[in-house]
């Protein structure tokens, strides 16, 4: 490609690329301009400042849909998405856990990143119905995993439907850490799925605690379905950057809250 001459026509590009792909690297933006990773970083991140693209590790992604339609985003790019706040909010939840528990592990991609951080502990039985939690999770070699068994959704690897929810009503659980997809003061947790919402119902009602672990990003927003009222969490974890007037509401409730901040990309 021809030199691009100033950082304002670089960046344009940049945002067109993004327009036509997911994602995209600091390498090949690299190549593409024949300019330095210091340059593409710089590019990068004042372009995330400006609510334009998100960055990720090693590069950066397009802004998720916004135009109220019904589309779930697929778990890969669902991960990468505010990647250094779910870092933070998986490692301080997991400090939450103790030796002997039995934990429920929700599906998503902050609730990943607390089976990843479960190295302190030594006895502990953990329940989930997503696949990559499970498999994650054997790799401890020392815990009881238990994987719900039903219909499993292409989106987010996860079990549902009426056998998931039956094989879990034989468990009570210490404490549930659910991954939440829209959080509204008013109108209570949401998410894109039927089914993901009666599963989530049913881990409500098998839990003596509920922690809900999410980003500042979910925080005033109400999706297509209902699976609980705000009252019904015993705890929240997030990031530092939560509206200060959420933070204010939560506490009045008397729900713990957390926050923590986020880890740096390089």
């Amino acid at each position: 490609m021809k030199s691009i001459g100033s950082a304002k026509e670089r960046r344009a590009t940049i945002l067109q690329d993004l327009n036509e792909n997911p994602e995209i690297s600091i390498e090949s933006m690299c190549k593409k301009f024949n300019v330095s990773e210091v340059t593409i970083r710089k590019d990068l991140n004042i372009l995330h400042e400006r609510n334009l693209l998100l960055r990720t590790r090693g590069g950066a992604i397009r802004l998720p849909n916004t135009n109220g339609k019904n589309n779930e985003t697929s778990l890969k790019l669902k991960g990468l998405y505010n990647f250094k706040e779910k870092l933070a909010i998986g490692k301080f939840a997991a400090s939450l856990i103790r030796d002997g528990e039995t934990i429920l592990l929700d599906s998503g991609t902050t609730t990943f990143e607390i089976a990843k951080n479960l190295h302190h502990l030594k006895h502990l039985t953990v329940i989930t119905n997503a696949l990559d939690t499970a498999i994650e999770l054997l790799k401890y070699k020392r815990f009881n995993v238990i994987l719900l068994g039903g219909h499993l959704r292409e989106v987010s690897h996860s079990t549902v439907g009426p056998l998931a929810e039956s094989n879990l009503k034989v468990f009570y659980c210490d404490k549930l850490f659910l991954g939440v997809d829209s959080f509204n003061i008013e109108f209570g947790l949401s998410t894109h799925d039927i089914e993901e919402a009666n599963i989530n119902q049913t881990m409500f009602s098998m839990s003596k605690e509920v922690i809900a672990v999410l980003d500042s990003s979910k925080f005033n927003k109400r999706n297509f379905v209902f699976i609980a009222p705000v009252n019904k969490i015993h705890t929240v974890v997030t990031d530092n950057n939560i509206p200060s007037n959420i933070k204010t509401q939560i506490k009045s409730m008397n729900i713990a809250l957390y926050t923590v901040e986020p880890f740096s990309i390089p």
